[in-house]
């Protein structure tokens, strides 16, 4: 796609990355359900209830792994500024009570509600992948910096599975993983892997070399009746006061750094 954009400006500061504090009557709600929920679905996944899964679990991962170059290839594009890509936390404040450095980056196309348009035209072949991908809720280029760990923590929520695309990953491979629930599983390119990241999970990039993932949340496949009650939580989590807050850091991103373009 070629260098668009003029040298590097200083970022619009996120709207809002306070700590986050008492929530809404509404998020309350929701997650009292959600912890109802988080049994009946385990027990009703197609897929099983384990911390990593197998990829021939999911008919549509060769074809994604097929596209790796493409998707590689706007990602080393962005690499060459990544300076100016945002934290992870500054884009979604809950995330800073597991990190607060700049050390893990994040571009942004899609999150539970939340479509960047412009990062999507950016990134063509990987939006293109992505369309493939069913029952999507997120997706961003995850970026780890050398040296950068994050601690052990669960996730809020197994109506979601989660998938990591190796795209790059640095060597020596033993010293790049992550492990989900006791389970350690060190990064491929042109690999993915699914886990449940409701299992506590960490991750560890001690090389010198950066680490590079598409990360994509899809829905979990569940029979019915969970499989509704699963979806009802999803099309509802855009309105909790989370997900709100981390769109609005996210425009306010967005603005900064195609302000020139």
């Amino acid at each position: 796609m070629g260098h668009l954009w003029p040298p590097p400006d200083p970022i619009v500061q996120p709207v809002d990355a306070r700590p986050v504090g008492k929530s809404s009557i509404y998020s309350r709600v929701l997650f009292r359900f959600i912890d109802w929920l988080r049994h009946r679905i385990a027990a009703a996944s197609l897929v099983g209830d384990r911390p990593i899964f197998q990829n021939g679990q999911f008919s549509w991962i060769p074809v994604l792994e097929a596209r790796t170059p493409a998707i590689r290839a706007e990602l080393m594009d962005l690499l060459s500024e990544r300076d100016r890509l945002p934290a992870f936390h500054e884009i979604s404040p809950d995330v800073g009570m597991i990190t607060s450095d700049d050390q893990w980056k994040t571009f942004l196309f899609m999150g539970y509600g939340l479509q960047s348009d412009r990062n999507l035209a950016r990134c063509p072949a990987t939006a293109q992948a992505l369309k493939d991908i069913p029952g999507i809720r997120s997706a961003f280029f995850s970026i780890l910096e050398p040296g950068k760990r994050i601690p052990l923590h669960t996730g809020p929520y197994n109506g979601v599975l989660r998938l990591h695309l190796g795209l790059v990953v640095p060597e020596p491979a033993d010293q790049c993983w992550i492990e989900v629930g006791g389970e350690r599983y060190s990064w491929r390119e042109g690999r993915a892997v699914v886990f449940d990241d409701l299992y506590p999970h960490q991750v560890h990039n001690d090389t010198t070399g950066l680490r590079a993932v598409l990360f994509v949340d899809f829905e979990r496949p569940c029979r019915a009746p969970v499989k509704w009650l699963n979806r009802l939580v999803l099309r509802a989590a855009p309105f909790t006061d989370e997900i709100r807050r981390g769109k609005a850091n996210h425009d306010a991103w967005e603005k900064g750094y195609y302000r020139q373009k």
